[in-house]
């Protein structure tokens, strides 16, 4: 079996988190979703689990961070292309999301970053393939030499 992921994540309100990650097409599994939380289906194997503040606070005995004024965490996520990152912000903004910053394009890498109307902190990004495999400096050191 594959390693699966659960990222658990605070929120104000349950019923509006469910509705904003709805928004982006990922699905709410119900099994799992109750007056407490809910589980959030990212892909087979990526999960958050978004928690009402007094469900979070059984699992830690230090504060929560209220993530509209401070990062604990900022999760990103791997598409395709960078107009599945564009076409993930779209939706993200459409669902209620906010653009905390301006995308970030360094050639062989694409980012653009949302907030879910907690404050929670999400990037989604793209690298080329060849930057990925040969790692960021070896692949602009050759793309340099080949004139690019």
């Amino acid at each position: 079996m594959a390693t699966q992921v659960f990222i658990n994540l605070p929120t104000k309100d349950l019923d509006a988190s469910k509705a904003f990650f709805s928004g982006l097409g990922w699905r709410i599994e119900p099994n799992f979703t109750d007056q407490n939380a809910a589980c959030v289906v990212i892909d087979e194997n990526i999960f958050l689990m978004v928690l009402t503040h007094d469900f979070f606070a059984t699992f830690t005995d230090k504060p929560i961070v209220d993530p509209a004024t401070g990062t604990q965490v900022q999760t990103a996520l791997s598409s395709g292309s960078r107009e599945e990152v564009d076409a993930m912000l779209e939706k993200a903004l459409a669902a209620g999301g906010k653009e905390p910053r301006p995308a970030q394009d360094m050639g062989f890498m694409y980012s653009r970053d949302f907030e879910d109307p907690d404050g929670n902190w999400f990037s989604i990004l793209w690298m080329d393939p060849k930057a990925a495999e040969q790692g960021p400096e070896a692949f602009m050191a050759q793309q340099q030499e080949n004139g690019a």
